[in-house]
């Protein structure tokens, strides 16, 4: 099955022609707890493992749509026009490919990212939920948040996640047409985790996710090994989350962050995304740790680390960290990276 059969099977009954002249939405960044890295389905973006993250609260991604009279796609990243040659261009107009009702409807969508684009923040998760969510709105289908989690999959996999605040299970699914792999809400609150992005490095990461992805896929002897932790350690964080054992999550969530950079250096060759400023700022947690200080981390593709602490250690945390931008995942209030 392929995209464009997914995306059939889920709009079937429903209009292909906007009601509004544009439409808008937003959609926050996650990061996992417990990650997703393989794909059992590369087409529609399938995933070996189940994985669970928490939201950013509004950082994320803006986007606005509208059909345009031209002849090509628009695509406007922070204000500016993105090249048409672009990967960024390229895997946004193939997504526009799958809503299009004739091969002469043109989009324009301009994205306002509150996070970096392509340093390891999960931008294109809350990027291509946000252009589902707006396309949702321009189309007026009114789906279902797990059938927008569907869509959002098709252009970014971790997108699948980014349709609620708060703790989310990307579940793994059985179903070939991936009907059943979608984002579900964990019901639960926690107002006092904070989450810390110490952005190390904004740039754009000189390997994508996706094709680090498949290369760690086709060349560690150790990929075999990967999927029967992963679901050992997605049932022991969600007992720690609903238990709010914080060390006991934290200790998981770092655990599992390494272990997932462990296996991309068993790749051959090996895939590397941490730089020396990322291990000294491992360094520095264990040794804050050691010191008292409650504070774990957890790193997704890309140098930048993820500081996990509590309310009552924010201060200190703060104090050790100079700068870093504290996120409350369950206030929607945040400071806003440049």
């Amino acid at each position: 099955m392929n995209k464009a059969a997914v995306v059939t099977s889920l709009l079937q009954g429903l209009s292909r022609e906007p009601i509004v002249e544009r439409a808008e939405a937003f959609a926050p960044a996650n990061i996992a707890l417990c990650k997703y890295w393989g794909k059992r389905d590369i087409e529609l973006n399938l995933p070996v493992n189940a994985s669970l993250s928490v939201s950013l609260g509004d950082l994320g991604a803006h986007t606005r749509i509208s059909v345009i009279q031209d002849d090509y796609d628009k695509v406007v990243l922070n204000g500016k026009e993105v090249e048409k040659d672009t990967v960024f261009s390229q895997r946004v107009r193939q997504f526009l490919d799958l809503f299009r009702t004739s091969a002469s409807m043109r989009f324009c969508v301009e994205t306002t990212s509150t996070i970096p684009v392509g340093a390891g923040l999960a931008s294109s998760a809350s990027g291509f939920c946000a252009l589902a969510r707006a396309l949702d709105q321009l189309f007026g289908w009114e789906l279902h948040a797990s059938d927008i989690s569907i869509l959002a999959r098709l252009g970014s996999g971790s997108a699948a996640r980014s349709c609620w605040n708060g703790f989310v299970e990307w579940c793994l699914g059985e179903r070939q047409d991936g009907m059943d792999s979608k984002g579900v809400p964990l019901d639960l609150s926690w107002p006092g985790l904070r989450i810390g992005l110490w952005i190390l490095d904004a740039h754009q990461k000189p390997i994508s996710s996706t094709e680090a992805m498949q290369h760690t896929v086709n060349t560690s002897p150790f990929y075999s090994l990967w999927a029967a932790q992963q679901h050992q350690d997605l049932m022991s964080l969600k007992t720690a989350l609903f238990d709010r054992h914080f060390v006991r999550m934290g200790e998981i969530a770092e655990a599992n962050a390494l272990a997932m950079h462990a296996l991309m250096l068993s790749a051959r060759p090996a895939v590397l995304y941490s730089s020396p400023q990322t291990v000294a700022s491992i360094q520095q947690i264990w040794d804050y740790r050691r010191s008292g200080l409650s504070v774990y981390f957890t790193q997704d593709a890309g140098p930048n680390v993820k500081l996990l602490f509590l309310q009552q250690d924010e201060a200190a945390v703060l104090e050790a960290f100079p700068g870093l931008c504290v996120v409350n995942p369950f206030a929607m209030e945040t400071s806003h990276v440049s």
